[in-house]
């Protein structure tokens, strides 16, 4: 049987991914046939099984919809110590319900200077002491065994100065210097530093290093050992594309481009979400369309929502599958520390406004910081000044607020601008560790309710849930990255601390912390999997509740209604609600009344109303 379908699916996409090609790279004809040509060359490197799972999906074009899909981010090494650790571990993995697996960088990355593998210096490479390609390819055939989604990092917008384009550059190569952006005087970096802000402004200042060995400048916009890559160059966009294709045609499911909206540079501007940005993601897209259609994008986009949506792309044109719900995410740790949800409604208002073909990732904590991005113009209505309002919810999440319970530290502090960031894992910054430390029972069963509704509050949202490893069984605060020369001046590792499985051991035992708080996520997350009400393109909108302590959401879909509450107070409150009889509590199954609805400290509900036939 003749395989038709590589020519079938580039015939399809030709000439738009032509238009766009030549539009952005000057009608450089060679360069597109050299990329149709490497398309071809990863069509033919794809194993039968991948293009089996390509024909599968093709015919279930939402199976990444699915409210049966629940995620968890990990490191290999915290994990497992290797692939092959991660490998015999898939058996827990699948306990906790998970089917999307998000390994954090592991590809090549030299010591000491990778941002935690964000400077890759082989994209084909895995670094060294996690083991081997061969290694990552049998970990995701054991996935697709499993039906267990497979996710990578891509790290597009730079290299590590120690990658080979970056070591031939620097010894003089001219085609390789052209793949990053070079200068021999301080002219043109500081017309770029007049407009391009700082990402990292206390512990990286500027956008460009010296290299005192070429006596040039490079762009860096994130660390100096991270060269900018120049994608005005077609051969960088041709062998990137490449590199991605690589990975998927080792079974990586969905390809996480990393930092995503920096990747297009053009003097006077901030450099940042240009419009040859989505160019290019489109044509990335169209790329995965022809060789591997069951692989799926997801943009690491960490903006405001109106800055995240143009990455969906339009129907017609689509970009990515897949984007981070950041704003969610920081908006809810407000919350906690206010104990006003009003604009976490406020900004889950612009997000259920968006079309349900969107799908954004939802989690409580990362392997990054939180960022206090906030609508601060919406919050001076309520005398909110962003500097001040900054500096109170670090003091209480570092626990230098007086009655703070939650135990975090700043990360990339800059007194002057009282914009830190902040870092901690998600059972310290709900007051667990505290509660712990001080041997306090009353705190502890607060610190715990506390991390249940906020996992349920994560798990009512639309799209796909990802836990951070750990949060299941409520690993506290790792303070020994103090001790690691490589690490102490980055406290982003106090939540990337090593698994504690003697942690995981406890986690059927109902009398302990971590079985309570197990067993609590468990029963959750169950019941999303079976109730359709949870499904991606239900319709979903905030309530009045007429108490700024409890949000409210509804959901609705096939004639179904689903209410949450959530109380974001360490007191108890009353939510008051008109709403006809019929709900049952889904986590107990009594029916439950909506008229003033009394919840506990940290409490929530979830309540369903059957279709109408089913409640008469």
């Amino acid at each position: 049987m003749v395989d038709t379908a590589f020519e079938e699916r580039l015939s399809a996409r030709y000439d738009e991914l032509k238009w766009l090609y030549c539009e952005l790279y000057h009608n450089d004809m060679d360069a597109f046939r050299y990329f149709c040509d490497m398309l071809r060359r990863s069509y033919d490197a794809r194993k039968p099984d991948l293009k089996a799972l390509d024909r599968r999906r093709l015919n279930q074009p939402g199976w990444f919809r699915s409210n049966q899909i629940l995620g968890m981010m990990l490191y290999v090494s915290a994990f497992a110590g290797d692939l092959k650790g991660v490998q015999k571990k898939l058996p827990y993995l699948e306990e906790c319900g998970v089917n999307y697996l998000h390994l954090m960088p592991l590809l090549e990355s030299p010591r000491g200077r990778s941002d935690g593998g964000y400077a890759v210096s082989n994209f084909r490479t895995v670094q060294l002491e996690l083991g081997t390609m061969d290694d990552l390819e049998a970990l995701a055939d054991q996935c697709r065994e499993k039906g267990m989604s497979l996710c990578l990092d891509f790290v597009m917008n730079h290299t590590s100065e120690d990658h080979e384009w970056a070591r031939k550059a620097r010894m003089g190569d001219i085609e390789c210097k052209k793949r990053y952006f070079f200068y021999d005087d301080w002219s043109i970096p500081a017309q770029f530093e007049r407009t391009v802000p700082q990402v990292f402004p206390t512990t990286a200042p500027g956008n460009f290093t010296w290299l005192e060995d070429c006596r040039q400048f490079v762009m860096t916009t994130f660390y100096p050992y991270q060269w900018d890559l120049n994608y005005a160059n077609p051969v960088v966009f041709n062998d990137m594309t490449e590199n991605l294709l690589y990975l998927t045609n080792r079974g990586i499911d969905v390809i996480r481009l990393d930092a995503v909206p920096y990747i297009w540079k053009e003097l006077g501007t901030d450099c940042r979400n240009l419009p040859k940005v989505h160019t290019l993601v489109r044509m990335m897209r169209l790329a995965c369309e022809i060789v591997c259609p069951a692989v799926l994008l997801l943009g690491e986009v960490v903006m405001e929502p109106a800055k995240v949506a143009p990455y969906f792309g339009t129907v017609e044109k689509p970009e990515c599958q897949m984007l981070y719900n950041v704003t969610t995410m920081a908006s809810t740790w407000h919350t906690v520390a206010t104990r006003d949800v009003r604009l976490l409604r406020h900004q889950l208002d612009q997000v259920c406004a968006l079309p349900h073909d969107y799908l954004f990732l939802n989690y409580l904590r990362c392997h990054d910081d939180i960022g206090w991005g906030l609508d601060y113009p919406w919050l001076r209505q309520f005398g909110m000044e962003e500097v001040a309002h900054k500096r109170y919810l670090n003091d209480w999440f570092t626990g230098r607020w007086p009655g703070s319970w939650s135990r975090g530290e700043l990360y990339n502090d800059d007194p002057r601008l009282g914009d830190a960031r902040l870092c901690g894992t998600t059972a310290s910054l709900c007051g667990t560790e505290a509660a712990v430390y001080e041997q306090d029972e009353d705190k502890l069963d607060r610190s715990i309710s506390c991390d249940v509704m906020l996992h349920a509050w994560m798990l009512t949202q639309s799209g796909i849930p990802v836990l951070y490893s750990g949060d299941e069984v409520g690993q506290l605060n790792d303070y020994t990255y103090h001790e690691n020369p490589e690490k102490w001046d980055d406290s982003r590792y106090i939540h990337r601390g090593n698994f504690q499985w003697d942690l995981a051991e406890m986690r059927d035992d109902p009398e302990t912390r971590q079985g309570r708080l197990f067993a609590a996520l468990r029963k959750l997350e169950e019941i999303r999997a079976a109730e359709t009400v949870f499904r991606s393109d239900a319709g979903v909108y905030t309530l009045d509740t007429w108490c700024d302590q409890i949000l409210g959401v509804g959901r609705e879909w096939g004639g179904e209604r689903f209410v949450a509450l959530f109380n974001f107070c360490e007191e108890a409150r009353t939510a008051w609600m008109w709403e006809e009889d019929g709900f049952v509590d889904l986590v107990t199954g009594q029916p439950v009344h909506l008229g003033a609805v009394n919840l506990p400290p940290y409490g929530f509900l979830w309540l369903k109303k059957g279709r109408e036939e089913e409640a008469k």
